[in-house]
């Protein structure tokens, strides 16, 4: 009878467990999901996980999600617990671990997490390592026990933050717990380690040593036997993954290298004696030894690499392994490990106080470019099949590209360590020593050896950065033979890739430019798609930054854009068009309106035959594509006109708007096209700022309209650009404006709250980020209008009912116009600008927001503190609880109430009467004394302790969940 009465309790959760890992239908899945998840939380789950771990019928994974849940039960639901049964629930899981004693390993590793757990919070359990010896230590077999507990004894302590003691609780506990026992954790670990040669080669015992590493004086663990036990490890195959992992520990504590000199002196001999073996394991291709002494090498570099710019003669030995790491890993497993270290040892070396090092160490990166570029090289398949390098395996494929772009970052510290010319030497002399070889053999589609060739001008590529407009030894060679490879795909892409990099030196250049853009225009013809990307990117380099020497060529530029402009995919449409607006905006002003018409009328013209065609989807994405185009125009061509002066660009914009605004109420329903025609808008009014004032009503008309018939938030992104560019602090400011704009937004405000008030805010993310944008900005430029409209009080309201979304965009633009806003309550406004004299808040500004917050403060209180305790993602954490902040400093006591009003809402069980008595006592005494600031730092901790107690709501939100926002305007 008491046998099944035991299995009763847990054979819901059993069913559960077993329907989750069975084939059974999604919605079967999710209901027995959601049943574990709120047994989780429950009070039964105390009796049902102790009843599944100790039930013969319960296989393994049930018992390990029973041991996880209890794992879970101690860290947040202790309290549910009378204080005296605590020693009961130790014994329990004592009792467990010594069955489990012998594996699984998972389940006995989680049950001393419970216990860890467990001891830390049982503050009146004194004697936990004796206590843990006395009753698993005497019996051999339950010794992996007692080393599993010593493990995660420190690692559980360092990271109990997520328990709820209070920080005086904790660090008292931790003095206790590793403090006091640091000594006798390491006798421990010494006197195992010697009880016999099995115990010395245990991954458990290493494990050990690494997690009480920190906690261990370090000169204890180098002048104890462990030393030696840690690094003969390394020769043995089952203990050598923990090895690495502890030597790495070891070597980490001492990057304070002033500090551990003398571990360091102690260390060093025995990290270069490891040396020979990394020839010896790449030449048995032992991959996963090589990584792991790559990583020691590496940690090693990493950690005593100022030491090795302090001293170069005695730490030269550990960079030349360091180099041979790289040099022998032909399968480029390790290789990543040594990257950070040629970084890092880089930032030294072109310190001036280390130079002498920096002239040493030349030699050791003049071999790294050549082991570099030699690792750049695409690999030859078996098969012989070019079109498969990689011969089906895409995983290899996409970890070489991903390589060779940190290679090429490598390859950008050697030009900084050595001289650039001397860096583009070395891919110079591979291409030359290719010309002189195979060039001869070379004709269509047949490239010998192209590898050798492809991979030095990989490199040239990957230095382009680093080399100043004025290097004048090598680009004069590299250039002309450049542009004269042969046509390969891959040896051509790069080239014309390689060359976009130089583009500034070819403005100094200028007699370079003609071969290399014959180059780069010829490849628009390429039958390669990945190289026609490239020459409508590099084109796009050599026109923005060689457009003054372009601008003579207006003609046949166009001419060759409107050419090749509809047979390239839309990200190098784009691209071209950037370069040739950026030749367009040299011209002078009086050829600027003929200029914008010759390439942007073709333009136009394709957009209106597009749009005339354009019935479905595709083709709307088409004709946004196009829209786009003539906005990189608007964007790129904003010439200085004199004031007074007729704007050539806003003519032009005149001319255009008609079709724009067509096309908007054509295709309402379209949300690619309407956001392409709002961005076009919206550059209008960025670019050429005061000059659009002939065109504002129009625009403004339009926007209302549109946003009106589409409900689309692109209108309130562009409505945003005449906030700004029309507001006070704007150049040529006019004054008779600010009642057209303020009555212009107060439109889009109305509608914005209407369409809130139809639909839920979850619907709406992309609107709602927009419209709190704008009215950020509203705030910002126009606080006295904004702040003393009637509608702020709907739209404060507005801006609680979207605190209830769960996506951090919106979040982070209702927040940040909440903060904005309650700036204005005190004495010093907000502001975006770099003017340091900041200008005081008239009086009524600061009366009517403490109104605003009295009105709606309790809504606004209960939705930051919900989302902060449930749903917010951590990005939001500190503007919402810099809002609780702003509200704190505006009204403290109001505020003090609505929050203990909110933490009386919170579901029954979820916090103890203790923990909330002490959180609003916290937040009084600081009240009291006037740190205000310092309730924040309560909040946070407060709202995260409880978000980790209650992942998700237990018995769902209960009163906390908002209401339904509605607005009748």
């Amino acid at each position: 009878m008491a046998s099944n009465r035991v299995q009763n309790v847990f054979a819901p959760v059993l069913a559960a467990h077993n329907t989750m890992s069975s084939a059974a239908d999604r919605a079967q899945k999710e209901q027995a999901h959601q049943f574990l998840e709120q047994f989780q939380k429950s009070d039964e789950a105390w009796t049902a996980t102790l009843a599944m771990l100790e039930a013969n019928n319960v296989d393994a994974a049930a018992k390990l999600f029973a041991v996880t849940t209890l794992k879970g039960k101690i860290v947040y639901d202790l309290h549910q617990l009378p204080r005296d049964t605590l020693p009961k629930l130790r014994e329990t899981i004592i009792r467990n671990l010594a069955t489990f004693h012998a594996g699984p390993k998972p389940i006995r590793l989680q049950l001393c997490v419970c216990l860890a757990n467990l001891a830390i919070q049982m503050t009146e359990w004194k004697d936990v390592l004796p206590l843990i010896l006395s009753t698993l230590g005497s019996d051999p077999s339950t010794l992996p026990c007692v080393l599993d507990f010593l493990r995660v004894l420190p690692e559980e302590v360092t990271h109990g933050r997520k328990i709820a003691l209070t920080e005086t609780e904790l660090q008292m506990r931790t003095s206790e717990l590793i403090e006091e026992n640091a000594q006798q954790a390491l006798n421990l670990l010494v006197q195992y380690a010697q009880s016999s040669p099995a115990a010395s080669q245990n991954p458990q015992l290493l494990n050990c040593i690494t997690s009480w590493m920190r906690e261990v004086a370090l000169d204890d663990i180098i002048k104890s036997p462990l030393l030696g036990v840690i690094f003969d490890a390394l020769s043995a195959p089952e203990p050598f993954e923990a090895a690495v992992e502890c030597v790495c520990a070891l070597i980490a504590e001492t990057r304070d290298v002033d500090e551990s000199t003398n571990t360091i002196l102690v260390l060093y001999p025995k990290v270069l004696e490891l040396r020979p073996i990394l020839a010896q394991v790449a030449a048995e291709e032992d991959t996963e030894t090589y990584k792991g002494i790559a990583r020691i090498f590496a940690e090693a570099g990493e950690a005593w690499c100022l030491f090795i710019a302090r001293i170069p003669d005695q730490f030269l030995g550990l960079v030349e392994a360091i180099l041979e790491t790289a040099a022998l890993d032909k399968e480029r497993d390790a290789i990543s490990h040594t990257f950070k270290f040629w970084y890092d040892l880089k930032q030294y070396l072109t310190l001036e106080k280390y130079t002498p090092a920096r002239h040493q160490m030349a030699g050791i990166y003049s071999k790294l470019v050549d082991i570099m570029i030699g690792h750049l090289e695409y690999p030859k398949p078996e098969s012989g099949d070019e079109k498969d390098l990689f011969e089906g395996d895409r995983e290899q494929e996409e970890k070489f590209r991903e390589f060779r772009h940190q290679m090429g970052d490598v390859l950008k510290d050697c030009c900084e360590v050595m001289s650039v010319t001397e860096c583009l030497q070395k891919p110079y002399n591979l291409i030359q020593a290719w010309v002189q070889t195979y060039a001869s053999q070379a004709g269509p589609n047949r490239v010998p050896e192209w590898q050798k060739l492809e991979a030095p001008l990989f490199a040239v590529r990957a230095m382009g950065r680093m080399v100043p407009p004025d290097e004048n030894v090598m680009l004069p060679q590299l250039i002309p033979v450049m542009v004269q490879i042969p046509d390969h795909p891959k040896v051509r892409f790069q080239a014309v890739m390689a060359l976009g990099r130089y583009t500034e030196w070819t403005a100094q250049h200028p007699n370079t430019l003609q071969p290399q853009l014959d180059f780069i225009m010829g490849a628009f013809d390429h039958t390669s798609k990945d190289v026609t990307r490239a020459a409508a990117l590099s084109f796009k380099f050599f026109c923005n930054d060689c457009a003054s020497s372009l601008v003579g060529f207006i003609g046949p530029l166009q001419q060759f854009y409107a050419k090749y402009l509809d047979v390239l995919p839309v990200s190098s449409q784009e691209e071209i068009t950037d370069g040739v607006a950026s030749v367009a905006a040299k011209v002078p002003l009086e050829q600027l309106y003929p200029t914008l018409k010759l390439y942007c009328d073709p333009v136009l013209q394709s957009i209106m035959s597009i749009a005339n065609r354009a019935k479905d989807e595709p083709s709307q994405k088409l004709l946004a594509d196009k829209i786009n185009l003539l906005t990189i125009f608007l964007e790129v061509v904003r010439p200085q006109v004199p004031a007074g002066q007729e704007h050539p660009a806003v003519v032009y914009c005149q001319e255009i708007f008609p079709m724009l605004g067509n096309i908007v109420s054509h295709f309402s329903k379209s949300v690619p096209v309407l956001e392409r025609v709002c961005r076009c808008w919206r550059y209008m009014v960025l670019s050429y700022r005061t000059a659009m004032r002939p065109l504002l009503p129009l625009l403004a008309t339009q926007l209302v309209q549109g946003f009106e018939s589409s409900r689309q938030g692109c209108f309130l992104w562009a409505t945003a650009s005449i906030v700004r560019e029309f507001s006070a602090g704007a150049e040529e400011f006019d004054s008779s404006l600010t009642n057209d704009v303020f009555q212009f937004y107060e439109q889009q405000a109305k509608t914005f709250l209407r369409i809130l008030s139809d639909l839920p805010p979850e619907e709406l993310p992309d609107m709602i980020e927009d419209f709190f944008r704008l009215a950020g900005e509203m705030a910002m430029y126009y606080p006295i209008e904004s702040i003393s409209s009637p509608l702020m009080e709907t739209i404060l309201l507005a801006a609680c009912s979207s605190l209830t979304l769960l996506k951090e965009e919106p979040l982070i633009a209702t927040l940040h116009f909440l903060r904005d806003l309650l700036g204005y309550g005190r004495n010093l406004s907000p502001s975006s600008s770099f003017d340091n004299s900041r200008h005081e808040v008239p009086e009524q500004i600061q009366t009517r927001v403490k109104q605003l917050v009295a009105t709606a403060g309790i809504q606004l209180v209960q939705r930051i503190m919900t989302g902060m305790m449930y749903s917010f993602p951590e990005g939001c954490f500190p503007d919402a609880s810099g809002v609780l902040l702003d509200l704190f400093e505006l009204m403290p006591e109001q505020v003090a109430g609505w929050v203990q009003q909110t933490v009386g809402m919170l579901p029954q069980g979820s916090i103890t009467p203790q923990e909330s008595e002490r959180f609003l006592n916290n937040i009084r005494q600081r009240i009291q004394t006037g740190d205000i600031r310092m309730i924040r730092t309560i909040l946070q901790d407060f709202t995260t302790s409880y978000r980790r107690r209650n992942v998700a709501p237990r018995e769902g939100l209960g009163r906390l969940e908002a209401s339904r926002f509605r607005f009748s305007g």
